[in-house]
């Protein structure tokens, strides 16, 4: 395999670090291959994940939303021969969108995996049944890809530093309670994080935020009732999802609902409770054996994530 291209749907920093293990297990198994990254949004491991060096080339056939225009499907052949690459090797479509899948195999290629529409446009027939890509892909590749999760190791010192001088004690519980898109159904009610804090904080551990400075508001709102909260990422000038991580890895717990902070903190893979409301959480939360799971569609057969109590969260801890 001398070229291997990757496609994703997902805009969010979230999709693309779910990707983490995929590629890494594939580019340790494929050495000398080239990887390529094809997405309908910004390729975000160049861009706002670069510190945590996933090499992947961009594959830029300036067509923005890739995939999400029809018009692309007589554009897209036509853009990739400009860039003069012959073919792809491998392609692997990471979204089911019918729309998508058959605008991406416009692109010239040899194999083809997809799951869409019951995996009928993989390029060899088997009876894939896995969720998991890696265990499919073995079966679509004729091999044995040894599962590579990323490694806090291979995280720069500098954040490490940082986060040790942000965080210098091993008392801490993460919190992750706003959500970054407009989704906000994702979200759990803010009296709730601050009930569970502040029963943290009577046993004498540090709860620290994760939370952006601009957030004035509900940041007032938790110091008011939380004089002890900590917010570190307020007090650094190298901010970004490497810090977080680093911060993460400083952590004895993590609570989180399904948002990009959470899978950041899942790459330090430490101890967390993950809080679902309307998302799946068979398919969103970190891939990890120290997690557990609050699902209010299985707990309470409702997509509401604020039929989670106080009490559901803090049986765990």
């Amino acid at each position: 395999m001398k070229k291997i291209l990757i496609y994703n749907s997902g805009g969010g920093l979230g999709d693309s670090i779910q990707l983490f293990t995929l590629i890494l297990s594939l580019q340790n198994h494929f050495k000398s291959s080239e990887f390529f990254y094809l997405g309908s949004h910004e390729n975000h491991f160049n861009g706002k994940l670069k510190e945590f060096n996933i090499n992947m080339k961009t594959l830029d056939l300036d067509l923005k939303y890739f995939g999400f225009r029809w018009w692309h499907f007589l554009a897209a052949k036509k853009r990739f021969t400009k860039l003069n690459l012959e073919k792809i090797d491998l392609i692997i479509d990471l979204q089911s969108k019918l729309r998508n899948t058959l605008i991406l195999k416009r692109i010239p290629h040899d194999h083809f995996y997809s799951s869409t529409y019951g995996f009928k446009f993989c390029t060899k027939k088997e009876k894939y049944t896995s969720k998991d890509h890696l265990i499919n892909l073995d079966l679509f590749l004729n091999t044995n890809i040894k599962v590579s999760p990323f490694n806090i190791k291979n995280l720069s010192e500098k954040y490490k530093t940082e986060a040790k001088r942000l965080l210098p004690d091993k008392n801490y519980i993460g919190f992750s309670l706003t959500q970054g898109n407009v989704y906000r159904e994702k979200s759990w009610s803010i009296d709730k994080f601050i009930d569970i804090a502040c029963k943290i904080d009577e046993k004498s551990k540090v709860p620290v935020f994760f939370i952006k400075k601009e957030e004035t508001e509900l940041v007032n709102q938790i110091k008011f009732k939380l004089p002890n909260a900590l917010f570190p990422e307020h007090h650094t000038n190298i901010a970004c999802p490497a810090l977080v991580t680093a911060l993460a890895n400083r952590l004895n717990l993590a609570i989180s609902i399904d948002n990009g902070v959470m899978h950041m903190m899942g790459l330090a893979n430490i101890p967390m409770i993950v809080l679902f409301g309307p998302t799946d959480s068979e398919k969103f939360a970190p891939k990890i054996n120290s997690i557990k799971v609050l699902d209010s569609k299985l707990m309470y057969k409702s997509k509401d994530i604020n039929s989670i109590t106080v009490h559901d969260v803090f049986k765990l801890i």
